[in-house]
């Protein structure tokens, strides 16, 4: 029965004073939507991105000469700019000498200013901003992304004559030939004609960058087309049957060999497997959660500190109240829980409108941009118990100094 008169109670004072409510709560509403987004984006893009980099399999590893991460922003350091490129033979020279290695294959790729950007065209039909990549045959063994789901990969035969031939991605030939089947069809590729043997199996990535941007020639054909790309990257598996530390040991010791690395210098090469990528996703979106939280954090303050307020001023408003409830029996508990569950109230009703506009914003990305955003329960809770923390904190002072109103001095203020 108390709890049920002080809800009423706290519900006809919110009622009463409708836009100064509104106004309080639009603080805890921005904190809590902040946080149920961000969160639901970043949990659904670390699931995804998750299973998208394990799908690379856990036995395939990467070498490169310049560090996953680097090279996006600013220029290089200059010990990592004298780096001797890696070269095609160095995945040959593996695959013959060192036990462990299943498939080790080397690609090339093509990036062009934003400026001027590929271009792949059949008839009427462009598409730009695409990515050009040079492979063998053995490549989309190595990485399973790259299934062709009709037509066929690059043969031995393509790579050992340079021939001009395309697989390319789901969402290029459906662009290129939506009404027609593109195996077999010459299209223009940066104005060179390729005929068109297979299409990948449709993959839309993430943030739309994945395998649909595709379009893989024979690695020798790449290197007659653009002789001017010199950055080499290579891809190795191991067998099931060998130790993944110790194979990769062994591959380190050979590329040290093969590229005369002192052996009291560092590698000059980076090697990473799938973790390692997960690892440097996860400090990107952790960066991405530290940012949401002090924003957050921000919102809830300026929205408990509106609670405070309101709360204060109920209670000046609300003196005489006060003294007639303590003249007819209220205890100072009564009091005090009263002016606490109006706050929690208060706060409660903006962590719940933050939850749904967060959910709401989470759909909306997935709709709309295809960001795998999900709205976990965790975070459901979490939002209500951040919306009532602030209630509780930041109400207990108001509701404290209300319980200890003298009644007398209550009954008579005016």
């Amino acid at each position: 029965m108390d709890i049920r008169e002080s809800f009423h109670v706290a519900f006809d004072n919110l009622r009463a004073r409708k836009g100064r409510s509104a106004l309080t709560i639009l603080g805890i509403v921005i904190g809590v939507t902040s946080v149920i987004a961000v969160a639901a984006i970043i949990d659904g893009l670390n699931g995804y991105m998750e299973a998208r980099i394990l799908s690379f399999g856990t036995r395939s590893f990467f070498i490169t000469r310049i560090p996953a991460g680097m090279g996006g922003f600013g220029p290089l350091p200059q010990k990592i700019r004298i780096r001797k490129y890696l070269e095609a033979n160095d995945a040959n020279y593996l695959k013959d000498t060192v036990p462990g290695v299943d498939i080790a294959v080397a690609f090339e790729q093509r990036i062009t200013p934003p400026a001027q950007p590929d271009y792949i065209s059949y008839q009427n039909e462009r598409v730009e901003r695409m990515i050009i990549r040079g492979t063998p045959p053995d490549y989309a063994a190595a990485i399973a992304l790259f299934t062709v789901a009709t037509g066929r990969f690059i043969s031995e035969f393509d790579e050992s004559h340079a021939r001009p031939v395309v697989v390319i991605g789901n969402a290029i030939a459906d662009s290129l030939f939506p009404h027609s089947d593109p195996i077999g069809k010459q299209v223009r590729m940066n104005g060179k004609l390729y005929e068109v043997i297979g299409v990948f199996e449709k993959d839309t990535g993430v943030f739309g960058f994945g395998v649909d941007q595709f379009a893989c020639i024979p690695l020798s054909t790449f290197r007659k087309v653009f002789p001017e790309v010199r950055e080499v990257f290579l891809i190795f598996t191991v067998l099931p049957d060998s130790d993944l530390a110790s194979t990769q040991n062994a591959v380190v010791d050979a590329m040290r060999r093969r590229r005369h690395v002192a052996h009291n210098a560092d590698n000059d090469f980076e090697v990473a497997d799938s973790s390692f990528f997960l690892d440097l996703w996860n400090r990107v979106t952790g960066a991405m959660a530290l940012l949401t939280g002090v924003i957050s954090s921000i919102g809830l303050l300026v929205g408990g500190i509106g609670v405070m307020n309101i709360m204060l001023i109920s209670v000046t408003e609300r003196t005489s109240e006060i003294g007639i409830r303590k003249a007819i029996g209220a205890r100072k508990n009564d009091i005090r829980a009263q002016f606490l569950f109006e706050a929690v109230m208060l706060s409660g009703i903006g962590g719940v409108i933050g939850i749904l506009i967060g959910a709401f914003f989470s759909f909306a990305a997935r709709a709309l941009v295809s960001i795998p955003s999900t709205v976990s329960v965790f975070w459901v809770f979490a939002g209500v118990a951040m919306s009532v923390s602030v209630g509780l904190f930041f109400g207990y002072y108001p509701a404290n100094r209300a319980a200890n109103l003298d009644p007398i001095v209550c009954l008579r203020y005016e």
